[in-house]
């Protein structure tokens, strides 16, 4: 049986922190930043953690 190869969008796109949190970047930073607020775009820079209800399927995308 070969290897399990894992996405490699997904690996790219999040880190696994040291407890085994995941960590993801905010999504709607990319473009039209006209129309969006300084605040609003500055809360976007922040990283976030990956919601409860997601985190078994990032894991599987992003495991070894």
């Amino acid at each position: 049986m070969p290897k399990m190869k894992s996405n490699r969008g997904a690996a790219k796109t999040f880190k696994v922190t040291g407890s085994g949190k995941v960590k993801r970047n905010k999504a709607y930073k990319a473009h039209i930043l006209t129309s969006k607020s300084t605040k609003r775009k500055r809360n976007l820079r922040k990283a976030t953690l990956v919601s409860d209800a997601d985190l078994k399927r990032v894991k599987i995308m992003i495991q070894k």
